[in-house]
């Protein structure tokens, strides 16, 4: 049974009535979560799979902002009321499991115990790291150089059974997130499966690692989370001790172990 890490120091009881409240759901590949200026009564933690946040602008084109991981969080920007607006959209990137714990038991859990507010904390700053890292990537680099970056991050975010990435991430998704048209994305990739720096298999597309060189310096592992400054801003959440599926669908069925 799965265990998420940020309630594992609960007493029984409390994980006990967590479970209660908590509603487990199932979502297809670009199935909406959330819509834009839906409201909600609850956080999002993903249990397998992975979500992205999209901006809708004035234009056709959708802009995805950030990838929410396994074991990862989305929610509001406060907790002191037990209803938020969501400005962009929760999408499934691939087929996903995500928990929905009502806001009002988790700000419950932060008051009684302070340390999850501390680790939930944590989570949104690395996150928002993240994304400024992106920000800079986008500013900075040469559209290859940009595409080859997002594919080693999807090779952390969305690994397949075999490496690489899952290859039900579409170009069109990873344009969005590079800030690039889905033509320039699709001539980037070809140019690097010409020179050999992507392959392709049955179940991903496997790149080569020094795709995990920033704008700055190389970042071999982005869980790793070390010391340096890159490592600081690139990286989308810390490793955490997770339930590992052994299928890319399988899904766990409950938050907490009784």
């Amino acid at each position: 049974m799965y265990l998420h890490t940020l309630v594992a120091g609960l007493p029984q009881a409390e994980r006990a009535a967590l479970v209660q409240a908590t509603e487990l759901r199932s979502y297809r590949r670009n199935e909406t979560v959330l819509a834009a200026d839906e409201w909600t009564d609850c956080i999002y933690c993903v249990a397998g799979g992975l979500l992205r946040v999209v901006a809708h602008g004035s234009s056709s084109d959708d802009v995805t902002t950030e990838f929410i991981r396994q074991d990862d969080f989305f929610f509001g920007s406060s907790f002191s009321e037990d209803r938020y607006q969501v400005a962009q959209s929760l999408v499934a990137a691939l087929p996903s499991s995500v928990y929905l714990i009502p806001v009002s038991e988790m700000r419950r859990l932060c008051a009684l115990h302070p340390e999850i507010s501390l680790k939930l904390l944590e989570l949104a700053m690395k996150r928002l790291s993240a994304m400024r890292g992106q920000l800079r990537r986008i500013s900075s680099l040469p559209s290859e150089d940009l595409v080859g970056r997002v594919l080693h991050q999807l090779s952390q975010l969305a690994p397949s059974t075999t490496g690489g990435y899952d290859k039900r991430i579409t170009q069109a998704v990873i344009a969005s997130y590079a800030g690039l048209s889905r033509e320039v994305v699709n001539k980037a990739m070809r140019n690097m499966e010409d020179r050999g720096l992507v392959r392709r298999d049955e179940h991903g597309l496997h790149v080569s690692s020094d795709f995990a060189a920033t704008d700055f310096e190389p970042l071999p592992d982005e869980h790793s989370g070390s010391g340096n400054p890159a490592a600081a801003s690139g990286p989308e959440s810390p490793p955490i001790e997770a339930w590992s599926p052994s299928a890319a669908d399988t899904l766990p069925v409950s938050l907490c172990q009784m």
